[in-house]
């Protein structure tokens, strides 16, 4: 005899309650298909889809539907519940075990539709910005350290095109989330005469599964989408970092907005970063989430075992966690105020300019090693003498290399490095021109 604590254990209606009107979609199409074949009679079809359709009426007016076991068994007895013996016909030629794995499928095509256009609306903040800062350098940095004068909106464009890759992945996990797995019942098929085509068609996937056992027993489309997700969210945290690093007060870059900082509990000056903070610690969560998926089905032997009910908490959690922090990335890139004088200010300390005195050299017929090391000696001296390559004199560059000339000042302002970079995909305004067009093409 169960107790409530084993009732309990079993059940996932607490969490997969959320699933309610894709499990119902599904059931309307099974349905459909059982009556157009004959495998069911006509006026239990009618009264089940009608008891059906009056139930996800209420599941979309926040209407609860009374708990059981699952949300399948939760939604069937209810069906009893309205249209009587009918609704016990429902389950004909279909097992748990291909109806909450359609269910899933159904979840995510629709969840995966919607994370793309919150990625959509990060990228569009991204290139509004972009847009409206074209010409602020910046230092740019390898190993946070000085490297080279770039564009603010070169660097903010890196992102934007992160994420479009995202996009492309979540465009390609949904390709494997269009084959249909209804029909293969528990893992060995039906024998009822089902058209398995027919309900695929209904519900407007793609193909349907090959394999009965593969079709129920599988969970590498919830793991790769898990894993796209954890992308998405690495991504943003490594722009949260930078957001991070900038708006603080050794950097100054740029100043968030009042909304997505917080206050301290001692201390009244303080304005911290935390909606970036809760971002970037965010990502570990649903790497966590991805870890759990990955961890639940590496032992598990075929076909269907119950550990495959514990999928939905990390899928759900991600799913939550990953819109939640596009929504928030997305407002408060808008929110961001640029100090330009302060990054204007930061070009002139790190050297930033000295790989354009090397590629001057080079362009001059030294060999780039050689060019290299002058310049590496010319910045230990200037560092000894506490200046910077601008307030050397012709005299002092020749000194390290005859092929020095006064037009080497001429490209030691961090402006025209910038312009320098002239390659396809540089931080060029040029390219800066040609990334913003393709970039408002595809977040049309």
């Amino acid at each position: 005899m169960k107790s409530s604590l084993t009732d309990s254990f079993v059940s996932s209606f607490s969490f997969d309650l959320r699933l309610a009107p894709y499990d119902i979609e599904g059931s309307l199409a099974h349905v459909t298909m059982l009556g157009r074949k004959g495998i069911l009679p006509e006026e239990a079809v009618k009264k089940i889809l009608q008891g059906l359709k009056s139930i996800l009426g209420d599941v979309k007016k926040g209407k609860g539907i009374p708990p059981a076991e699952d949300i399948h068994f939760a939604i069937e007895k209810e069906l009893i519940r309205r249209v009587g013996s009918a609704g016990k016909m429902m389950h004909t030629a279909r097992s748990r075990n291909d109806q909450v794995i359609t269910d899933l499928c159904l979840y995510l095509r629709d969840h995966i539709n919607q994370i793309s256009t919150d990625i959509k609306q990060v990228q569009r903040s991204l290139i509004l910005v972009a847009e409206a800062n074209r010409s602020v350098v910046m230092p740019g940095f390898t190993h946070l350290q000085h490297a080279q004068p770039i564009l603010f909106s070169h660097h903010l464009l890196a992102y934007a095109w992160m994420l479009e890759r995202d996009k492309e992945r979540l465009k390609d996990t949904l390709k494997r989330l269009e084959i249909m797995p209804l029909g293969s019942a528990a893992l060995a098929g039906t024998s009822f005469p089902i058209d398995r085509l027919m309900t695929a068609k209904l519900l407007k996937f793609k193909g349907i599964s090959e394999n009965s056992i593969d079709a129920t027993s599988s969970r590498d489309g919830v793991i790769e989408f898990v894993s796209t997700v954890a992308i998405v969210m690495t991504h943003l945290s490594r722009l949260a970092e930078d957001l991070i690093i900038w708006s603080s007060s050794e950097f100054s870059f740029v100043q968030l907005g009042v909304v997505y900082t917080t206050g301290s509990s001692i201390m009244p000056q303080k304005k911290n970063p935390d909606m970036a903070e809760l971002v970037r610690g965010k990502t570990g969560r649903v790497v966590g989430n991805l870890m759990a998926l990955l961890t639940l089905v590496k032992g598990t032997p075929l076909a269907y075992n119950r550990d495959l009910q514990e999928d939905k908490p990390p899928l759900f959690d991600a799913v939550d966690t990953v819109r939640d922090c596009l929504g928030i990335m997305a407002g408060m890139i808008k929110s961001m105020k640029i100090n330009k004088a302060t990054m204007k200010l930061w070009c002139q300390t790190g050297f930033l300019e000295a790989t354009e005195v090397a590629d001057y050299l080079a362009k001059r017929g030294v060999p780039f090693r050689s060019a290299h090391g002058t310049v590496q000696k010319l910045v230990t001296y200037c560092e000894s003498k506490g200046k910077r390559l601008e307030q050397l004199t012709l005299q002092q560059f020749k000194k390290y290399h005859s092929r020095f000339d006064k037009d080497v000042f001429s490209i030691l302002k961090p402006e025209r490095a910038v312009e320098a970079k002239t390659s396809y995909g540089g931080t060029s305004p040029q390219s800066l021109r040609t990334q913003l067009g393709k970039l408002r093409r595809l977040t049309k």
